[in-house]
């Protein structure tokens, strides 16, 4: 729902959402979602970011418990090293909860700027994911790290290299999407797409969940098989495609939702 969001559905949303419980009134949450696509939004991510930005103690309660664990292991996969991966999530974890302070007292926390859009998980990867790639700039300011990796790592947007990276990376995962079989397809869309569960999809094709699980790893798996032989075959070097994909701070289930989300709307 767009534009005017009607007052039952916010106060429908506002109670399934916990908002009450992390001191969000219902006007200010209203507020939140009003003039966005509500069906697209994480209304539950957005509400415990919003809350946690704001002080909540439940809010903050609920996040270390839901996502403590998952920063610290994301971390250490994109840094590729547990004591590199703890102090990059502990950078995060400064940023989240505020350690810079306005003149009027007020913690100012990267939360604030997370819009609902996509998963509160997928975000927090996007932000560890280009920490890591600025800290390696700026520890390897006098080595040609380009070089190193015989290609341009994610960068800023306005870089050039940066940008022909994520255009070569779209247009191997197109290609890695347009030749998979239609039930692979339709496996990936409701469940990065619809965002239905493993046991929902299992009894819409009637397996069990567990082989559903499987499948999706499988898919998964060989999409970045061919994703990155895909982007071989344009002259990028292996260990470079590699590194674009792993690094890639959409994710490549973000990546996924977008390019199904265009073709289920072509």
């Amino acid at each position: 729902m767009q534009g005017i969001l009607r007052r039952e559905t916010a106060e429908q949303l506002y109670a399934e959402s916990g908002a009450a419980e992390f001191g969000l009134s219902c006007g200010e949450f209203a507020g939140m979602l009003e003039g966005q696509n509500v069906q697209s939004l994480r209304v539950k991510d957005l509400v415990l970011a919003r809350g946690c930005a704001r002080g909540n103690e439940k809010a903050w309660e609920c996040f270390m418990a839901g996502y403590r664990g998952k920063m610290y292991r994301a971390a250490a996969a994109i840094a590729r090293d547990e004591q590199q991966g703890r102090e990059l999530a502990d950078w995060l974890y400064g940023e989240l909860y505020g350690v810079r302070v306005e003149a009027d007292g007020r913690r100012l926390s990267r939360l604030e700027s997370f819009g609902g859009r996509g998963s509160l998980e997928g975000w927090l990867k996007t932000i560890l994911a280009q920490e890591y790639v600025n800290r390696l700039r700026r520890q390897r300011k006098f080595v040609a790290f380009d070089d190193e990796l015989e290609t341009p790592v994610q960068g800023e947007a306005g870089d050039p290299g940066a940008a022909a990276q994520r255009e070569a990376l779209a247009r191997a995962t197109d290609a890695a999407l347009a030749a998979l079989g239609g039930e692979d397809r339709f496996v990936l869309a409701a469940y990065y797409l619809d965002g239905r569960t493993l046991a929902e999809i299992g009894r819409m094709l009637g397996t069990h969940e567990s082989t559903v699980s499987r499948k999706v790893d499988k898919i998964t798996a060989g999409l970045r098989k061919q994703i990155v032989a895909r982007l071989c075959k344009e002259g990028w070097a292996k260990r470079a495609a590699e590194e674009m994909l792993e690094l890639d701070v959409r994710d490549l289930g973000v990546n996924m939702r977008e390019k199904l989300a265009q073709e289920r709307g072509a």
